[in-house]
C-alpha cells in the first residue's frame, strides 16, 4: 500500500539540522539528487543558539531554542514520528564514561517522555558506537527497556555511514521503536561495499586550490601539530575519519596540503550540500558539523521509514 500522505515529525536535539535535512530531503550531494520525503517537521528543539540560527537559515522553519525540559510544554499533542540524536558525551569513547547517569547523555529521558506523550507510530534515536561497548551494556539495556515499557517494539543496529554514500568512516547506533500494534521496522542496509566507498580525494579535490572564503565556510584552523587525535592526516584513497564535535581546532589534516581541512571540507565529509551554510565562526561551526547526523545517511533512514509507514497503512 502506498500513500501521498504527509507524516508529522517532532525533532529533539536537532542541532544544526543534519538529521532533519535528511528527513525533509530535496537536496543534492556530489551531483546526486536526494528527493523530498513526505515528512513535515512540525516541532524542533535545540539548546545551542548558534545551531538554531544555522537550522533556521537552511531549513527555513522555526526551531524552539532552549532547554528541552523547559520547552516540552510546547510540544504538539501528537506526531507520527519522533527523531533525535540525544547527547552522547558521557558515552563516547572520548568521553568521561559516566554513561546515562551523566548530565548530558541522561537527556535520552527527554526523548522517552516525548514518546510517552505523543505516542508516535515510530521513533528514531541516533547515538555513538560507544553505546555498544561492554561497560555501557547496562546503560543500553536501560534505554531499550524504558522505551519498551511505553509499548514499543525496539530494535538497535550499528550502521557505518560510508555504506550509504557518506565519505566518512563514521559508525553510529540507530535505535528504532514501533508501537506494539504495528509491524516491526526493519533497518535499511547500506548499498556500497568497502571497495565502493567515496574517498577523501573524490569529495575534496575541487577545493584544494581555493583560497579561504568565509561566506561558504571554507576556513580552517591554524592549530599546530597535536600529540592527540588532531595529528591525523586524511588518506586520499579512503573516506575521511570521523568528524568530531570537540576537536578544539585539532581537526584532521588535508591529505596533501600543509593545513587542516576547512569547515566546508568537513561539511563535505559529513555529506552536507554546498548550499548549506553554517551561520557561525570557526569553532562553533566545527561543533555543529561534528555533532550532526550526516544528511545523506539520514535520508536513507528516512526513506526506509516512509516506505514502512506507507506499507503499513495510515491508521
Amino acid at each position: 500500500m502506498t500513500s501521498n500522505k504527509k507524516y508529522s515529525v517532532v525533532s529533539l536535539f536537532s542541532g544544526c539540522g543534519g538529521m532533519d535535512l535528511g528527513f525533509k530531503g530535496g537536496f543534492s550531494f556530489l551531483g546526486k539528487d536526494y528527493p523530498s520525503h513526505a515528512f513535515d517537521i512540525v516541532w524542533a528543539n535545540e539548546i545551542n543558539a548558534a545551531a538554531c540560527k544555522t537550522y533556521q537559515y537552511n531549513l527555513g522553519q522555526e526551531i524552539h531554542h532552549g532547554d528541552v525540559w523547559e520547552k516540552m510544554g510546547h510540544l504538539p499533542n501528537n506526531a507520527d514520528i519522533v527523531i533525535g540524536g540525544f547527547p552522547c558525551q558521557d558515552i563516547s569513547v572520548n568521553g568521561k564514561g559516566a554513561g546515562i547517569n551523566g548530565k548530558r547523555s541522561g537527556l535520552y529521558r527527554a526523548m522517552v517522555e516525548t514518546v510517552a506523550k505523543l505516542k508516535p507510530r515510530i521513533f528514531i534515536a541516533e547515538n555513538v558506537k560507544g553505546l555498544l561497548m561492554r561497560q555501557h551494556a547496562q546503560d543500553l539495556e536501560q534505554i531499550l527497556n524504558d522505551f519498551k515499557k511505553l509499548g514499543y517494539r525496539v530494535r538497535c543496529k550499528l550502521h557505518s555511514v560510508a555504506d550509504y554514500g557518506v565519505p566518512q568512516t563514521r559508525e553510529r547506533v540507530i535505535i528504532t521503536g514501533t508501537r506494539n500494534d504495528m509491524e516491526e521496522f526493519s533497518h535499511p542496509d547500506g548499498m556500497l561495499g568497502a571497495d565502493e566507498y567515496i574517498t577523501a580525494q573524490e569529495v575534496l579535490h575541487d577545493l584544494a586550490n581555493l583560497e579561504e572564503r568565509p561566506e561558504i565556510n571554507h576556513i580552517w584552523s591554524r592549530a599546530g601539530k597535536s600529540p592527540d587525535q588532531g595529528n591525523r592526516r586524511l588518506r586520499r584513497d579512503r573516506p575521511g575519519y570521523t568528524i568530531r564535535a570537540e576537536c578544539h581546532g585539532n581537526i584532521q589534516w588535508h591529505y596533501e596540503l600543509p593545513r587542516r581541512i576547512s569547515m566546508r571540507e568537513a561539511a563535505r565529509i559529513q555529506s552536507f550540500p554546498d548550499d548549506f551554510i553554517f551561520c557561525a565562526g570557526l569553532r562553533e561551526t566545527e561543533r555543529q558539523i561534528g555533532n550532526a547526523v550526516p544528511p545523506v545517511f539520514a535520508w536513507h533512514i528516512a526513506r526506509a521509514v516512509a516506505d514502512f509507514l506507507n506499507n503499513t497503512g495510515n491508521a
